[in-house]
């Protein structure tokens, strides 16, 4: 790895815990999806910090569409470290009142759709990519969704979509992290192989380890030179990742409490809370060493 490829993923790595203690820091308050936006904060980082080009006016060139209602609360993290939000807004999120919404509406700050019906936001983000083709942008987007809207079959005719009309400029990342609200994935109904059923469908697919930040940014270059097809990134990941001690703790939960109540359990924040605020001190140092090391 060259100093210049170390230094950017270390940059991310530092970012991607940032947006972890964002999530905890939400989370503490009145619960939330707590695991899913930890474990999503690699891809997360890589997508705010390094993939979409900014368009000089304080946002993205490019777009980005997050279908999985569970999931948004990544965007606010991000979102967060972006300026978009301050953590004292995020803080009421899920307060009477609040206009920080669990699964946001279209219009908020940084949203393209309304997020948390499940399995409809691939067929709006084909739509904007169609729609960005003919206008004769250059714009990408990208749309995550979870393992478990692949139970939906709008996502089936999204994706037949996206690849009838040769979407180059489409990209989607699959939450592949086999959980549902009412049990595991594979369990309530299986999807997998998903990487061989989305080259079944006309995507140029590739499955990852989600919580590996030069994997992702390796996905992504290679998505960026597919001509003639849509590309699919298959995330591995899994709920905590990147928080050892939640992880430990919690092997598998939907929604985590504001108190840590979960499926059969309580978690305690404050041990999660004090390695993710270590991790992000370490990542620092390390970063300015790398930094020296250049000068």
């Amino acid at each position: 790895m060259t100093s210049n490829s170390a230094k950017r993923t270390k940059t991310l790595e530092l970012q991607a815990a940032k947006m972890r203690r964002n999530v905890v820091d939400i989370c503490m308050q009145r619960g939330g999806y707590a695991g899913q936006g930890v474990a999503l904060s690699d891809v997360g980082a890589c997508i705010y910090f390094d993939e979409m080009r900014p368009d000089g006016n304080g946002w993205y060139h490019d777009r980005f569409v997050n279908s999985n209602g569970h999931d948004t609360i990544i965007n606010f993290a991000a979102m967060a470290e972006l300026g978009i939000y301050t953590m004292e807004e995020l803080r009421t999120m899920g307060a009477d009142g609040s206009p920080i919404d669990q699964s946001p509406i279209e219009g908020a700050r940084g949203f393209e759709i309304t997020s948390g019906s499940l399995g409809t936001g691939v067929s709006q983000a084909a739509g904007i990519a169609l729609g960005e083709r003919k206008k004769g942008s250059d714009k990408r987007v990208i749309c995550l969704l979870s393992d478990g809207e692949l139970h939906e079959g709008s996502v089936w005719e999204a994706f037949m979509f996206a690849a009838h009309y040769k979407l180059s400029n489409f990209v989607i990342i699959i939450d592949n992290n086999d959980l549902g609200a009412t049990g595991k994935t594979s369990e309530v109904m299986a999807v997998e192989p998903i990487r061989e059923k989305m080259e079944a469908f006309g995507f140029h697919a590739r499955q990852i380890n989600g919580n590996a930040i030069p994997e992702i940014l390796d996905a992504f270059e290679e998505a960026r030179n597919v001509k003639g097809k849509p590309y699919a990134m298959i995330a591995n990941t899994r709920i905590f990742a990147g928080i050892g001690v939640y992880q430990d703790a919690i092997p598998f939960a939907h929604f985590v409490g504001a108190n840590g109540r979960w499926d059969t359990g309580y978690l305690e924040w404050e041990p999660g809370w004090q390695e993710i605020l270590s991790t992000i001190e370490r990542l620092e140092a390390e970063l300015a060493a790398l930094d020296q090391g250049q000068t």
